[in-house]
């Protein structure tokens, strides 16, 4: 982010020439310089989030310097862009999941693997990262049990409850395969070069993209995507019971959660056609 701040106010690299030159500029000259390079990157169009950061790695550098009496000033008057989590929770319908479930071919591993792993993704909206990251040992078939390492957990795994037929799937997929131990990957590659090789949040991406189309799914479809849509039909079934719902979705945060209730509701949609009928 500095090589690129650097680059484009003064057309070189940050040497430390160029960075000195930066670090001693009157703070109104060095404020007016941030203020329009933060100008220019809202002009790409480009994320807040990415604008922040970029403006986090200025900041960090003044402050530093600031520290070391290497410059006089500092930069807190650039104010950073006010970031919209999760603007589209929006999936798809539980219908149109089906219709994606139905492409695997369960007569064939590679479709046990596959039904069970989007069952799992749709039932207890997991993140592909804590899906690739499960081992057969973390499956507990009696207790009906699962232990994952959650978003933001460190290295504490906690158990989710499965359902019936994701047991019955898991099952089902690992029955396949013989000498299985419980430190190998739940998830693996049946692939004749990568055999037994873990499924990376990549390639379950892949998966779970590749099924989508095939299913005639218009929607750019991926783990997560299949994560919102769980959560949405949830409260949906649970008439926007969000506090049952964060179980499911383990939401550190319920302000986050209620964003896909109000995405799912959409009063905004229905306060503009009564705006609409006035008129």
């Amino acid at each position: 982010d500095l090589r690129y701040f650097f680059t484009a106010v003064s057309g070189y690299p940050p040497t430390p020439a160029v960075v000195m030159e930066f670090l001693k500029l009157d703070r109104c000259d060095a404020l007016a310089l941030v203020s329009n390079y933060r100008a220019k990157l809202i002009e790409r169009d480009l994320k807040e989030a990415t604008v922040n950061r970029s403006l986090a790695a200025i900041k960090d550098l003044v402050k530093y310097a600031l520290m070391l009496g290497k410059c006089e000033w500092n930069l807190a008057d650039v104010k950073s862009e006010q970031v919209k989590p999760y603007r589209d929770t929006t999936g798809i319908s539980p219908e149109a999941f089906k219709g994606m479930m139905q492409q695997c071919e369960r007569t064939t591993p590679k479709g046990k693997r596959d039904y069970a792993l989007l069952r799992l993704l749709w039932e207890n909206a997991l993140r592909r990262g804590e899906v690739s990251a499960l081992n057969i040992g973390d499956l507990d078939d009696d207790s009906r049990r699962l232990w994952i390492l959650g978003k933001g957990r460190g290295t504490q795994k906690e158990a989710i409850a499965l359902s019936i037929p994701v047991i019955k799937a898991l099952q089902d997929w690992l029955t396949c395969h013989d000498r299985l131990a419980f430190d190998q990957p739940l998830f693996f590659s049946i692939a004749h070069l990568t055999y037994g090789h873990r499924l990376s949040g990549t390639s379950i991406y892949r998966i779970v993209r590749g099924l989508a189309t095939v299913a005639g799914i218009k929607k750019t479809m991926s783990p997560h995507r299949i994560r919102h849509s769980g959560i949405t039909a949830a409260l949906v079934a649970t008439g926007g019971d969000v506090r049952r719902v964060q179980k499911l979705s383990r939401h550190s945060n319920l302000n986050t959660l209620m964003i896909y209730d109000d995405n799912r509701l959409d009063h905004q949609g229905e306060i503009s056609d009564l705006l609409s009928e006035l008129i």
